[in-house]
């Protein structure tokens, strides 16, 4: 060593000094460095982890919002749904009562016209019956004046059709259904409208019905209507035919 010019001694002061330098900077400069470095990779990856932790919160958040507004609004279109439908059904149950109550109003109005009618044409039935009388006395002689009460007898057969209480038109008719409608030209006495129905029930089927109406445009007679079957017992339907046969 000293023929190369290098003294040992101060070789091993040197290795000394560097060994104890190493010892010295590894101890206080490196590891500090190391554990500083460390730590921050560790603050670092904790930070991206709680970046990630909150970007899967967000993302959670945002699915939840969306979830709870999506079903907000399909609620919200329900109830709207639910409202237009108790909305339409309101109105048309307001409309149906008020056709309902405008058809009452309808038919009450017409049952009262048609029972006024009916009274009035009741109370002139004798007015007619004398003015029969009257007129048929004049065209054939003094010979009835004796018998009025047959006279009035043959005029209230002429309007009710009923003869010695019996409906000859229903005996000669053999009508069949559930229901009868029977119309006159002057309203029917209750004891004409019992031989009416005494009459007709015996053609109708068990428990069928039997309604009464007035039309003066007959003149005489009575028009039973029975399903879609019609008996014409009518003056006017009498002089139709008669028509018919002179053309």
């Amino acid at each position: 060593m000293e023929g190369l010019g290098i003294s040992l001694g101060y070789l091993l002061v040197q290795l000394f000094n560097f060994l104890i330098m190493f010892v010295v900077i590894n101890a206080w400069v490196v590891k500090p460095i190391i554990r500083m470095l460390e730590k921050r990779r560790e603050t670092i990856a904790q930070g991206l982890e709680d970046a990630r932790v909150a970007a899967d919160a967000r993302a959670n958040a945002e699915r939840e919002a969306s979830r709870i507004l999506s079903e907000a609004q399909t609620k919200a279109a329900e109830i709207v749904r639910e409202a237009t439908d108790r909305a339409e059904v309101a109105a048309r149950e307001v409309r149906a009562a008020s056709e309902a109550e405008t058809a009452k109003a309808r038919e009450v109005a017409l049952a009262e016209v048609a029972s006024e009618r009916n009274v009035a044409l009741a109370s002139l039935r004798s007015q007619v019956a004398s003015l029969a009388i009257a007129a048929t006395q004049r065209l054939i002689g003094e010979s009835l004046k004796a018998d009025e009460t047959r006279q009035r007898a043959l005029v209230d057969e002429f309007f009710s059709g009923v003869r010695s209480g019996k409906v000859t038109l229903v005996e000669e008719s053999g009508l069949r259904g559930a229901s009868a409608e029977v119309t006159s030209a002057l309203p029917l006495t209750e004891a004409e409208q019992e031989a009416v129905r005494r009459d007709l029930l015996k053609t109708l089927d068990s428990g069928g019905t039997i309604t009464f109406r007035v039309d003066p445009a007959i003149l005489g007679g009575l028009v039973v209507r029975v399903g879609d079957r019609v008996v014409d017992g009518s003056v006017a339907g009498q002089l139709a035919g008669l028509r018919q046969s002179l053309q």
